[in-house]
């Protein structure tokens, strides 16, 4: 007799990617599709942390309503800020929250209408030993966050900051080593609070990963500015650290900082980002665009230190209003076309300095080529900058190095021959 097929669908960040892999190794009794149209089931691993996030999902949810029709469930961060809601419209058969994902088959096989949303205090025990569909592996070190940035509310649906066995982490990178993976993604809700509660760090844990044999290259999620300690400075020349870091700002007025409850200070932020930048680091950031109270004065003021930074890649969204938070209750609030509008201006700036950082670069670059797609092979370069290859070699899953290639707008392209 056949298996049921399930399709898992993700949302959101690297976290959620993860623990998309942990559900897909503990699922005994369902053979794994990555087609949506023909799944069985399928399982949403959720984000929240804007409404749009909420919208996608119930969009998705509504689409395969009217398409496939299978058996979906519930878990990620919305599980716990939408899961009830949408269980009691009839709209999906269960509910589980992070800390049940490991128990994916037991879940699946109950009667419809479960909500096992768990607790927010676990610690991840879970081992990936494949990443199915990846050239890369992402490896999640910690979970939870203790900032409290105003606007946001993954802190009440991850809870605190707390990190994962640290030889756990280590037999997960050897067991993943093994089987032909070289580059690890490290990722976490605040990624830089590894070991606070351990008595460790997260460049600590770096150097012990970088002794595993096949470890080529490390890649960081985002980290705060203040979580670059003069300990993980010691490791900016080391050659199996990508070349890229993310370092989230939010926002570059101080008095908006100030406002969001964030811990950066933008004078200090600027000093650090040309510190990188004098390394060769590519540098990305976070920003927010239109929270309560960025007047068209703070605006200016954070366009002038937005400009003056080495920038080379952005995450940025507009502001989203979420109950519960601090921001939410806020007065002289933008409207959503001045955010949308200031939005597109910040993408413009980032876009503009990473053509100029592509078209300056003089080292050459070392690409993990990941898939084939419109006949150019694609994978990313230790800038996190993409690049398509043309070559009548085989390369998906190869390192490869390129010295000559075309900087565009939309990327880097090269020819490449043994």
């Amino acid at each position: 007799m056949s298996k049921p097929k399930i399709y898992i669908k993700t949302f959101g960040c690297r976290t959620n990617l993860y623990d998309s892999q942990v559900m897909k190794s503990a699922l005994k009794d369902y053979e794994i599709t990555e087609d949506e149209a023909s799944a069985d089931v399928v399982v949403i691993n959720s984000c929240t942390v804007t409404n749009g996030a909420d919208s996608n999902v119930r969009a998705y949810i509504s689409k395969l309503e009217k398409t496939t029709a299978p058996k979906i469930y519930l878990t990620g961060c919305g599980a716990h800020t939408k899961g009830k809601e949408l269980l009691e419209q009839g709209r999906i058969a269960g509910v589980f929250g992070q800390s049940e994902k490991i128990k994916i088959n037991r879940l699946l096989a109950k009667p419809d209408g479960f909500y096992e949303i768990g607790d927010l205090s676990f610690i991840d025990e879970s081992v990936v030993g494949e990443f199915i569909g990846k050239s890369r592996a992402f490896i999640k070190i910690q979970e939870g966050c203790n900032f409290r940035c105003s606007y946001c509310i993954i802190p009440y649906v991850r809870g605190d900051a707390r990190s994962l066995d640290e030889s756990k982490i280590l037999a997960e990178v050897q067991k993943l080593a093994a089987n032909g993976f070289g580059e690890f993604i490290l990722t976490g809700t605040n990624l830089g609070s590894y070991g606070v509660d351990t008595k460790s760090s997260l460049a600590k844990l770096l150097k012990k990963l970088s002794y595993i044999r096949g470890v080529r290259r490390i890649r960081l999620g985002s980290i705060e500015p203040i979580q670059v300690t003069d300990e993980f400075k010691e490791l900016l020349d080391e050659p199996w650290l990508e070349k890229h870091l993310h370092i989230a700002l939010q926002h570059t007025s101080p008095k908006m900082l100030k406002l969001m409850n964030r811990r950066n200070v933008y004078k200090q932020d600027k000093e650090l980002f040309e510190f990188l930048a004098e390394k060769g680091f590519a540098i990305g950031t976070d920003f927010i665009t239109g929270h309560p109270g960025e007047t068209p004065q703070i605006w200016e003021e954070a366009m002038t230190n937005l400009k003056e930074l080495p920038l080379t890649h952005l995450h940025a969204f507009s502001y989203s209003k979420r109950d519960g938070t601090p921001s939410a209750h806020m007065k002289e609030v933008v409207d959503g076309k001045t955010a949308k509008a200031r939005l597109h201006e910040v993408e413009s700036i980032i876009q503009a300095k990473n053509l100029a950082f592509r078209q300056n670069q003089k080292e050459p670059l070392v690409v993990l080529i990941e898939n084939q797609k419109g006949g150019f092979y694609q994978g990313y370069d230790q800038f996190y900058n993409p690049i398509k290859v043309e070559s009548s070699l085989d390369l998906v899953g190869n390192w490869i190095e390129i010295a000559d290639y075309e900087a565009r707008e939309d990327g880097n392209y090269a020819k490449f021959q043994a």
